[in-house]
């Protein structure tokens, strides 16, 4: 299950709670391991004490064991009845467990934003309700499982009545002795007792065929589109990127993007500015491949990014977004996280070079101060500046920024303006832009609106044309003045 995550899409985990992933790896699969461990040995142990039985009641009475094996049958309708009933309920049940721990895992990652809004309330009647599912569908399954023991005992005691008869008839008739009907009935229970055992179990036999149809769901997901059989590489990428009529939709009946050409060259800073929703991370992620377009294709240097590897293609950028991507270890490991085989030298050099080191050395550890699971022993400003000493250290062809100077001061942003202009030069860079006055530089801008590039130019170029970017750019910075205009 860890390879196969592994090798699952973005998409797959776009659109799950991290819980509800959780919750099948470990939840279902210790389900799994545990029902195994316990229950096989007793299988095994049942079978072989089934098969031992029918030889020595064969070797007693043939007749007396047929009428033994034909209570069988019944056994087996009755529990097939039953666990037909009952399966739908634990299904439902392993289901609640995930979506239960999908909503913890949220609520308590969340914790400050829950608490910041006042909405605990909420919260608690959120838990209640998948709770609450989870209970109902637990004692169904429970109740109905339960039923199949005293319904093998009386078709058990039934086959004894028919034997305790059969045999009675036969010892009259002096076919059998008395002794060999004794000896046979207690036969027929140890006959009966695998098959009772079997059911003792079938509630935990059950949950498990339930965590084993969540974990083969989650098996049988489609992975990333396999690597090409012969895959090319760019040994001195120099960062020339072409979209060529690019389609793309999350969904395959809601395309975003119909017919995307873009053409940059390499040195060039691209900013990519639109409202919400206007497709700018999209563009992003189809050109790491954590999507794959639809249609078209998109190039890097002339080749086409499907026929190279995922790790070659993405060694090629360096990004530093408004989410930091920081992990559990000292600042330096997440530092040198941005190349493999970085000295202690390297990574100092890149922490001033984006002014993250004078902040490095007044903590008591210094560089060996750990970050905790979620890094919220350092301010958001101070994460910022780490995945910026990391795309600095990982040296990278092509450059993607998401308005990464957003979490910090006035002051701290002058100086990472001037680190990120002297990491820019002779690079590609992408650049995410909120606040248009920190692209009116760019080479290229491109303006985005439902998935579309609809205005590309220079910045005066844009405000000239006096479209969509000029109305932007605007509404940014005369809002105040037409607000009062129209009042």
């Amino acid at each position: 299950m860890n390879e196969k995550l592994a090798r699952l899409p973005l998409k797959y985990f776009d659109s799950r709670t991290h819980g509800e992933t959780l919750s099948r790896v470990v939840n279902d699969v210790d389900n799994i391991s545990s029902t195994l461990q316990q229950s096989l040995t007793q299988f095994i142990t049942a079978f072989v004490t089934l098969i031992g039985v029918i030889v020595m009641m064969l070797s007693i009475s043939p007749l007396m064991t047929l009428i033994v094996v034909v209570t069988l049958p019944i056994s087996l309708i009755a529990i097939r009845q039953i666990t037909m009933r009952s399966q739908k309920h634990f299904r439902s049940m392993q289901q609640s467990i995930g979506e239960l721990n999908g909503h913890v895992e949220e609520m308590f990652t969340g914790h400050a934003v829950v608490k910041a809004f006042g909405r605990e309330r909420q919260s608690v009647g959120r838990f209640r309700e998948v709770n609450d599912r989870l209970y109902d569908a637990s004692w169904r399954a429970q109740f109905i499982s339960g039923t199949i023991m005293p319904i093998m005992n009386v078709v058990g005691n039934l086959g004894y009545v028919f034997v305790a008869v059969a045999g009675g008839i036969l010892v009259m008739r002096k076919a059998i002795t008395i002794g060999d009907v004794q000896a046979f009935i207690s036969y027929s229970k140890q006959f009966t007792m695998p098959i009772t055992q079997t059911a003792q179990i079938a509630n935990i036999i059950q949950s498990t065929i339930a965590s084993a149809e969540r974990v083969f769901e989650l098996l049988d997901e489609p992975e990333e589109v396999a690597e090409p059989a012969h895959t090319a590489e760019i040994s001195r990428p120099k960062g020339d990127v072409r979209f060529e009529h690019v389609k793309f939709g999350y969904k395959e009946d809601a395309p975003l993007i119909e017919d995307m050409n873009i053409d940059v060259k390499s040195g060039q800073t691209v900013a990519i500015v639109g409202p919400t929703g206007a497709g700018k991370t999209t563009l992003i992620n189809l050109l790491m491949r954590f999507y794959e377009v639809n249609g078209g294709r998109i190039t890097i240097d002339g080749t086409d990014i499907n026929q190279m590897k995922r790790g070659h293609l993405r060694g090629m950028f360096g990004m530093v977004l408004q989410d930091t991507w920081l992990f559990n270890g000292t600042i330096r490991d997440n530092i040198a996280y941005g190349r493999l085989g970085a000295t202690d030298e390297e990574v100092v050099e890149a922490a001033k070079a984006a002014y993250a080191d004078h902040f490095i050395r007044t903590l008591p550890e210094g560089y060996d101060t750990v970050l905790n699971e979620e890094a919220t022993n350092i301010s958001q400003g101070q994460k910022q500046l780490l995945t910026i000493a990391r795309a600095i250290l990982a040296d990278p062809a092509i450059l993607i920024l998401d308005e990464a100077t957003s979490s910090v001061d006035t002051r701290t942003e002058i100086h990472i303006q001037q680190a990120m202009n002297e990491l820019m030069k002779g690079r590609t860079c992408f650049v995410i832009a909120h606040r248009l006055s920190t692209i009116r530089d760019a080479d290229l801008i491109l303006v985005m609106n439902k998935g579309s590039v609809i205005e590309q130019g220079t910045h005066e170029q844009l405000l000239a044309r006096g479209g969509f970017y000029a109305d932007l750019y605007e509404s940014q910075f005369s809002g105040r003045q037409r607000l009062r205009h129209s009042g």
